[in-house]
């Protein structure tokens, strides 16, 4: 998805381009960003006391012309979040945070008082990182 992005954008402009999108996975379901303040609440609850996963795509996709595949690097990660109340997603929602963020919520935001755990990358959590890329 990243690197088609890329290369999509880089038709537009005349210089290297650099993309990233993440994912949140829950049971084998990517919560993406959520739509309105309900729906940011109803992926809390699901992550609360839960294991998920957290992918991010970077692609780097050269100027035009230079014939050059884009370099295209992932990044995995495990969150555990510990047991949410409803009356701190209710506070949490009322902030507006959720609403762009990848599964509703943001590591480095508010929501760090709801992260019990994390195997991987912080940075690639946040959604950006700077990871070794590799021809796709």
């Amino acid at each position: 998805m990243c690197g088609r992005r890329v290369l999509e954008v880089r038709t537009q402009v005349f210089r290297p381009v650099l993309a990233a999108d993440t994912i949140v996975l829950l049971d084998g379901e990517v919560l993406g960003k959520p739509e309105n303040a309900a729906q940011a609440a109803r992926f809390l609850r699901r992550l609360a006391g839960r294991t998920h996963e957290v992918r991010t795509a970077v692609a780097l996709a050269a100027a035009p012309g230079l014939n050059v595949a884009p370099l295209v690097a992932t990044s995995v990660s495990q969150v555990t979040m510990r047991p949410i109340s409803d009356e701190e997603i209710d506070r949490y929602g009322a902030s507006n945070e959720p609403l762009d963020k990848a599964g509703g919520y943001a590591i480095q935001g508010r929501a760090a008082i709801f992260i019990e755990k994390l195997e991987g990358s912080y940075s690639g959590v946040v959604a950006f990182r700077w990871p070794r890329p590799r021809h796709c």
